[in-house]
């Protein structure tokens, strides 16, 4: 369905709720109050995590800001999840930036019904998890381009015995 479309249909909704009466507990908002957190899509490109916290701080307090990057660039992917401090915010961030313009883009501001941010890892853990799964062998004959966010392990001692790490999938054809 054409996103204009949703948009236009929720804003329906919630006037037909609104012009009836319907309280907060029997709102269509209800199935979502135990989330505080809300999808952002079609976001444009260069938005910053500061500009997000800008726009959305409109409506409640905002207590973390996800703006989802490419691992290997640092690139925005063009969405976001925000959590605010209350929930009742999430619905006015819903009912009044969803189909909202930003920088010349049509935005999608929906619930989040199970939303698990993953947790930061420190370096060290991280480096641990890649030397557990074993040396990359497209590093070992020095083609592994995913750098940072290989998932195996760039150790020069372990790359020089070829014995360790798992067959990548590349390799075995």
């Amino acid at each position: 369905m054409n996103p204009l479309t949703m948009v236009k249909q929720t804003q329906s909704i919630n006037a037909k709720e609104l012009d009836l009466g319907i309280s907060d507990e029997a709102s269509w908002h209800a199935k979502y109050k135990d989330s505080a957190y809300v999808y952002v899509g079609e976001l444009p490109y260069d938005l910053t995590e500061g500009d997000l916290l800008a726009v959305f701080a409109q409506y409640g307090e905002v207590v973390d800001v996800n703006l989802v990057r490419d691992k290997g660039t640092g690139k925005s992917e063009g969405f976001a999840f925000v959590a605010y401090e209350d929930q009742r915010s999430t619905n006015l961030a819903v009912d009044n930036l969803n189909g909202a313009k930003v920088l010349g883009r049509i935005i999608k501001v929906e619930h989040c019904g199970k939303y698990l941010k993953r947790e930061e890892e420190d370096e060290e853990t991280s480096q641990k998890k890649r030397e557990a799964r074993g040396v990359c062998r497209a590093f070992q004959r020095k083609e592994c381009t995913r750098g940072d966010s290989c998932k195996y392990s760039h150790d020069e001692n372990r790359a020089a015995n070829t014995g360790w790490g798992q067959e990548d999938h590349r390799s075995s054809r």
